[in-house]
């Protein structure tokens, strides 16, 4: 056939005999670990981070896991940290001045 109609069965642009090049079995690939949301926005937020490492080496991944790490452990103190108690009124003077 023509170089403008390709060969029935072939896809066009691919030259016969050539194959597409296998992908990398130790380029990063995404785990498809499911992150479930846990209905605490700053926890959500730090658990979404997670998925930054899907797209890079496993050198990389050390970075965004302390990342994430130490954004939750900040998170789980604020929870520890309570509010500091409301001042107490001074007490009203009694008006019951009885000689």
């Amino acid at each position: 056939m023509s170089d403008l109609t390709p060969e029935p069965g072939t896809v066009p642009g691919e030259q016969e005999g050539t194959a597409a090049p296998a992908p990398d079995p130790a380029a990063p690939a995404p785990l498809g670990v499911a992150r479930i949301p846990t209905g605490n926005a700053e926890v959500d937020a730090r658990l979404e981070r997670l998925a930054d490492a899907d797209h890079l080496p496993a050198d990389g991944h050390i970075a965004v896991y302390e990342d994430v790490h130490r954004g939750l452990r900040d998170a789980l103190t604020a929870l520890d940290t309570r509010p500091a108690p409301a001042p107490v009124p001074a007490p009203m003077p009694s008006y019951n001045n009885r000689s």
